[in-house]
């Protein structure tokens, strides 16, 4: 934790729009203070690029102040006191000071707008946040010791958590998410709350939850907020294919600890992000969440052998399934929702290459079948290992690093990444002298096997191949013919 700098010190690092601001509103005889998250961040040493404000003025007030000077402003916040604007690079939200009370079952705000900061700050999620900077003079309003809070480097509510999480249920969430943001505890009173109320997260829309989570995965200490949920239970109503991978342990420890291996492969494939140039830009939502989800399928098949042995079965594939139900519940795009899905089914794909070896088709199908996630997918496959035996994981970092040259060798000689048939649809029915339809398809996706199967064939041999399939079809004889 950083000290709080001095307040000439704090206007040359803070942008200068603050102040113009604050001078704009007081001029108007209302009060202006800075106010929350970028408070709490200027005592974690940096200036957060989020300008959040509050005001004695109300929004129609904050409108009159704003207009003329802001190049752009949003009222769609306005029911809750919130005017937004664009000045310069910059976007602000104003907010009027707010004595909110929850509607229990909905848990929407019964606005009510309040009259002084101290009851707007006792509002806020955490004392962390419950922090302001009283504009122009920079003077620091802490009355809930927000400071001490940071220091401790421990999360506490403004008022008792169970009432505060009772109010705004999410507030759970976002407990979780600064636990891994700010690399913070909960404090024991809010850890104890969030297990007594897990049940009221069942009134926040799945969107709201989504938003929160993702800013959990993405941060810096993902492993601890993913804890926190489980241990609380919060995670067996928001993420219960990840409670259940704490499997029991056998006592003769024939498989390892599924949940720990889990986040031990995440932790992995946060280190293998690349920078901004890279192909895999830290943070990636995308590889992450793979990384934990991988083998959610594991519960679903476990199965002890006669041998005594512990299988999973075909678990890639039911955890891609798993995953995409998942995400779907949570109001996930289909995009990344087909990416993560795509990478839990592909992961387990390169085990038995160290042994067996593949063929030149087998890696066009590997590259292939990643697709546009074949970074993303080494990355996670190399996350996968986490065994102490250092012979067994040096041998599979050994297969992944050859693979990995046979893919870059042949994709020296062919364009991997774009892989065609040698021929294509327009071909095929000239050839073949059939219109459009099923057949066309058919013919397409032997010729891409083929492809897949032997590399570039050149159009003549294509030719060939493509007239040996069609006299096997049944459609042959019966073809329709351009005339």
């Amino acid at each position: 934790m950083h000290a709080l700098p001095s307040p000439d010190a704090l206007r040359q690092i803070l942008p200068s729009v603050i102040f113009d601001l604050a001078d704009r509103f007081v001029t108007a005889g209302h009060e202006l203070s800075l106010v929350g998250g970028p408070v709490r961040d200027l005592y974690l040493g940096r200036v957060s690029p989020d300008l959040d404000f509050t005001t004695s003025a109300r929004p129609e007030e904050t409108i009159k102040v704003i207009s003329g000077w802001a190049d752009n402003i949003w009222d769609v916040g306005r029911e809750f006191g919130t005017i937004a604007l664009k000045k310069g690079e910059h976007t602000l939200e104003v907010t009027t000071y707010r004595a909110d009370a929850y509607d229990k079952e909905s848990r929407k705000p019964i606005v009510a707008f309040g009259d002084n900061l101290h009851d707007d700050l006792f509002r806020r999620d955490f004392t962390m946040n419950s922090m302001a900077l009283r504009l122009p003079d920079l003077e620091l309003v802490d009355p809930f010791d927000g400071v001490s809070s940071l220091k401790d480097q421990s999360i506490r509510t403004p008022g008792a958590p169970d009432i505060s999480f009772s109010d705004d249920p999410l507030r759970m969430m976002r407990a979780a998410r600064f636990a891994s943001q700010l690399k913070i505890e909960v404090s024991a009173d809010v850890r104890k709350a969030m297990s007594e109320m897990t049940d009221r997260i069942d009134i926040i829309s799945a969107e709201r939850v989504r938003d929160e989570l993702v800013k959990l995965i993405n941060g810096a200490d993902p492993r601890a907020g993913i804890n926190l949920l489980v241990d609380t239970g919060l995670a067996d109503k928001v993420l219960p294919e990840v409670s259940a991978l704490r499997l029991e342990i056998d006592e003769h420890h024939r498989h390892k600890d599924v949940y720990q291996h889990s986040l031990t492969v995440l932790e992995q494939a946060i280190a293998l992000e690349t920078d901004q140039d890279g192909p895999v830009p830290g943070p990636d939502f995308v590889l992450r969440f793979a990384a934990l989800m991988h083998d959610i399928g594991k519960p679903a098949t476990r199965k002890f052998e006669p041998s005594g042995a512990v299988s999973f079965r075909h678990h890639d594939m039911v955890g891609s399934k798993l995953v995409k139900a998942r995400m779907r519940t949570l109001r996930f795009d289909k995009e990344t929702t087909k990416a993560v899905a795509r990478l839990v089914e592909l992961h387990m794909r390169f085990y038995g290459y160290g042994d067996a070896g593949w063929t030149d088709s087998a890696v066009r199908r590997y590259v292939t079948d990643a697709g546009e996630l074949l970074e993303h997918l080494h990355r996670l496959t190399r996350s996968d290992v986490t065994t102490r035996n250092r012979k067994k994981a040096d041998r599979l970092a050994f297969a992944y690093d050859d693979l990995e040259e046979r893919i870059a060798q042949i994709a020296e000689q062919e364009e991997l990444k774009s892989i065609r048939p040698d021929l294509d649809g327009q071909q095929i029915m000239a050839i073949l002298g059939i219109k459009p339809g099923p057949v066309v398809g058919r013919a397409y996706k032997f010729m891409l096997e083929l492809r897949l199967d032997e590399g570039p064939l050149g159009e003549e041999a294509a030719v060939e191949q493509l007239r040996a399939w069609w006299e096997k079809q049944p459609e042959a004889q019966g073809a329709i013919t351009e005339e």
